[in-house]
């Protein structure tokens, strides 16, 4: 335990406090169990760590682990939680928890045994806590981290600090709040910035090396995190890798999964079964039509990289500028926790009210016509006008 504690002591005086993620202060901290879920590299480790130094620096009471270090397998979670408490510890930070077989019965048992013990733990998007046999989901405060958004990357690259706004706000008040702030900055010079290599918090470490460094965690993603789904064949690791890569190449993609399956090698249903994992995976993001559910055995209407970094990650000969707009779009409006699916008309249709229909700046409201609390969100402009916003306000939801 002691090597466990130095280990820990090092990771958090080294981390920095130079940036740290509207999530940290939304977090109710006081809670006994929080899991923080998120994909790799939005900064789930650096979130945990910063609020070990700004409340409990290295003090005995807080401890970091992570469930790959050696120590775990020869030793039990469990186990270590209770020297852990015995040697006057209050808050254990657990990181990575997915990598540590039974993860959720011990932590259930943690949670019910030791009282005066509070867990934190993060792991990887692809868990379903509502899945786990040991039934935490009734136990555990879940949050997700998600990468940043246009607001929270204006705010990395010091340009401006901007609340968060509403859905209702933006689509009423969008000309107001889009004049006020193209008076201290200029949004659309950064926009494409963001597009390219503003997603994910590590942009701020070596933009030259960005892309390599995504198409690695992309791999990683594949080849690691999504071993640890049960059932899941490690074998067709590189066969996910191609049909993402097909993906990338061609979304928006209305996925025809006879032909991915030709393609891929891979049978119908496991394609099917492996569109969600990605999904989940924080790797696509899966568009269906209102009033239907995303599943295993659900083949989705529409498929989109889940953010436009990666488009320029996997496929840099192939980032069409219809695709990046829609990409984004979905991506702010789903990041918000704002309900989307596929309207009949239109592109979007967003808490089952509002339709959007994504564009450049010429872009008309004919195929909106008859539509009711119908907008256009449109590149390439500063400020908008009646029911035309410009695209860059959606990145100012979350």
């Amino acid at each position: 335990m002691e090597n466990l504690k130095i280990k820990s002591n090092l990771i958090v005086q080294q981390q920095t406090m130079d940036i740290v993620r509207p999530l940290s202060t939304n977090i109710d901290w006081s809670n006994r169990l929080i899991s923080i879920l998120g994909a790799r590299g939005t900064g789930k480790t650096t979130l945990i760590l910063q609020h070990i130094k700004a409340t409990y620096g290295l003090s005995n009471e807080a401890m970091y682990i992570t469930m790959d270090d050696i120590y775990f397998s020869d030793n039990q979670l469990s186990d270590f939680a209770n020297l852990f408490r015995q040697s006057g510890g209050k808050i254990l930070f657990i990181d990575e928890v997915h990598k540590y077989p039974n993860w959720a019965r011990e932590i259930k048992n943690i949670y019910d045994f030791y009282k005066d013990l509070k867990i934190v733990f993060t792991g990887s998007s692809i868990i379903n806590i509502e899945r786990q046999n040991a039934d935490l989901s009734r136990r555990a405060v879940q949050y997700e981290l998600t990468g940043l958004s246009y607001r929270e990357f204006l705010s990395f690259i010091g340009v401006a600090n901007i609340d968060v706004i509403s859905i209702d706000n933006l689509l009423e008040n969008h000309v107001q709040i889009a004049n006020e702030l193209i008076s201290k900055f200029k949004p659309l010079q950064y926009f494409n910035e963001y597009l390219k290599h503003g997603y994910y918090p590590f942009f701020l470490e070596n933009l030259n090396t960005y892309h390599l460094r995504l198409e690695k965690v992309v791999r990683l993603i594949i080849e690691e995190d999504l071993q640890f789904i049960a059932g899941f064949n490690p074998h067709h690791s590189r066969k996910i890798y191609q049909l993402l890569y097909i993906l990338s190449t061609n979304v928006p993609f209305k996925p025809n999964i006879t032909n991915l399956s030709e393609k891929t090698g891979i049978s119908r249903n496991m394609v099917v079964e492996y569109l969600y994992y990605l999904n989940n995976a924080k790797l696509i993001n899966s568009l269906s039509a209102a009033g239907k559910s995303i599943s295993t055995l659900q083949k989705p209407d529409k498929i989109f990289l889940e953010n436009t970094n990666l488009s320029f990650a996997l496929s840099p000969n192939n980032t069409e500028k219809g695709s990046l707009r829609e990409a984004f779009f979905m991506n702010q409006i789903k990041n918000s926790a704002y309900e989307i699916s596929l309207p009949l008309k239109g592109d979007f249709f967003v808490d089952d009210k509002f339709t959007f229909e994504i564009g450049g700046k010429g872009k008309s409201t004919k195929q909106l016509t008859g539509v009711e609390h119908a907008y256009l969100a449109v590149d390439d402009m500063e400020a908008g006008i009646g029911n035309k916003i410009p695209l860059w306000m959606f990145g100012l939801l979350y």
